[in-house]
Parts: C-alpha cells; sequence; structure tokens
C-alpha cells in the first residue's frame, strides 16, 4: 500500500508542471477570446455628402449655362455680339434658302428646251423656261429672246443678263461678311474696355490684388471669347453661301454654251 502511494506521488510530480501548463494556456486563450468579442466593431466611412453647389452643377443646362455667361459678361458689351449673331444668322438662313431654290437640273431643261425647239419653235421653247424657276432658266429666256437678231446677239445676250444674275445670287453676303469683321471687334472692344476698368481698380486701391481685377479680366475674356464662337459660326454659313454660288455659277456658263449649241443646230436644220 505504501509502494502504491508512493508511485502516485511520483506521476504527480511527473506530470504536475505539464497540467499547469496546459491550464495556463486554455486560460490565456479564453482571455483572447474575451477582448475580441469586447471590442467595439469598425465603424464604416460616412457616405460622400453632395453639397448644393454639386447639385446646381448638375442640374444646369446649356441654356442655363450660356445665360449665366452671357451675364457674367456684362449684357453692354454682350448684346452688340448677340445681336450679330442674329442679324448674320438670319442673312445666311435666307441666302441659303434662296440659293437651293435657284438650283436648276440644267440637263432636264435643256433637254426640254431641244424638244420644244424641236416641236413648235422659239416660242415654245421660250414658254418652258419661262415656267422654270432659277437663274439658268431666265438667261435662257434672254437669250431666246434675242433669237431673231443672230447667234451673236444671243451670247452677248446671255453673258451680260449672266452678270446680272450673278449679282443677285451674291446679294446678302456683303452684311454676313461684315458680321463676321463686326463680331469680334466688339468683343475686343469689351475686352478692352474690362481691362481699363481692371486697371482703374488697381489705381483706386492703391494695390494689386487678384480680387480686384479679376472682375475686369473676366469680362474681357467672355467679350473675347463670344466675339469669336460668332465670327466662326457665319464663317461656316459663308463658304457654304460662297461655294452654293460657284457651283450655280458654274452650271449657268455650262448650260449658255449648251444652249447656244442647242441654237446653231436648230438654225442650220430648219
Amino acid at each position: 500500500m505504501k509502494k502504491l502511494i508512493a508511485l502516485f506521488m511520483l506521476f504527480g510530480i511527473l506530470f504536475s508542471p505539464m497540467i499547469t501548463k496546459a491550464q495556463e494556456e486554455t486560460e490565456e486563450t479564453e482571455a483572447d477570446t474575451t477582448e475580441e468579442a469586447a471590442a467595439p466593431a469598425p465603424t464604416p466611412a460616412p457616405a460622400p455628402v453632395m453639397t448644393d453647389d454639386d447639385i446646381v452643377a448638375e442640374d444646369l443646362s446649356f441654356h442655363q449655362v450660356i445665360k449665366d455667361k452671357f451675364i457674367e459678361g456684362d449684357p453692354t458689351y454682350m448684346t452688340p455680339v448677340l445681336l450679330c449673331l442674329i442679324l448674320g444668322l438670319a442673312v445666311a438662313l435666307e441666302r441659303i434658302i434662296t440659293l437651293n431654290l435657284s438650283t436648276t437640273n440644267t440637263k432636264k431643261l435643256l433637254a426640254k428646251v431641244e424638244s420644244a425647239l424641236e416641236e413648235g419653235g422659239i416660242e415654245a421653247a421660250k414658254d418652258v423656261t419661262k415656267a422654270t424657276r432659277g437663274p439658268v432658266a431666265s438667261i435662257f429666256t434672254q437669250g431666246l429672246m434675242r433669237y431673231s437678231e443672230g447667234i451673236d446677239m444671243v451670247e452677248k445676250s446671255i453673258i451680260a443678263y449672266g452678270s446680272v444674275e450673278m449679282g443677285r445670287l451674291e446679294k446678302g453676303l456683303v452684311w454676313i461678311s461684315l458680321f463676321i469683321s463686326l463680331a469680334p471687334m466688339l468683343g475686343f472692344m469689351g475686352t478692352v474696355i474690362g481691362m481699363i476698368g481692371a486697371f482703374d481698380s488697381i489705381e483706386a486701391a492703391g494695390d494689386i490684388s487678384p480680387s480686384l481685377v479679376a472682375g475686369g479680366i473676366k469680362i474681357a475674356l467672355l467679350t473675347t471669347v463670344a466675339g469669336l464662337i460668332v465670327a466662326i459660326i457665319l464663317q461656316l454659313f459663308y463658304n457654304y453661301c460662297v461655294a452654293k454660288i460657284d457651283s450655280i455659277v458654274n452650271d449657268m456658263e455650262d448650260a449658255s454654251i449648251s444652249l447656244v449649241d442647242i441654237l446653231v443646230k436648230h438654225k442650220l436644220t430648219r
């Protein structure tokens, strides 16, 4: 019995450090778990808040932006530039409509005139040209009216009346050209006046401060930009009108030569 007691005591001495260490590790694990559970959860980042300026910037339309810039540029200097744009566009649109209506299918017209000459003579051909719209038909009418005076007189009449028709086609282009030149000049005038106002502010304050000159410089830049934009827009319309007039004049010249050839052929075969 004493031996068994001694043996249990020996086992207790040997395994006591191991049991103690296991108990300490269990206590540390429980403590870590408790600390993690007690730690507060991370706070989520706040959602970005849109300010009133951001909302207003998104809601502004193109029309509103243009209106604001017009007011910022000072209506005193921006209004003349705007008038140049309105008047220039009005003249340009009128010219474009007129030129498009003046365009004639010369090949079809020549075929009708030649057919009328063969069937009804000069009077029938004149009826065809009078019923057709455009400068080419008007030239044909003038040439046919001089047919009895000879082919040379027909050619002179066509050339003379062709110059008249060309002048009518170019009518109004000088006004578009005027507004193209005037709009940037008015813009630059606003620029100069704005810079003068900025220097007056500097002189009155006796100090160069960005806040003093910012207003004058802003007016100067906005008026200049407005004048250049107007000039660019009107220049595009002007170039279109010039190209259209050149096309019509070329058709007039080619058709006139063809008409003379037809008249010569008709006179020889008559």
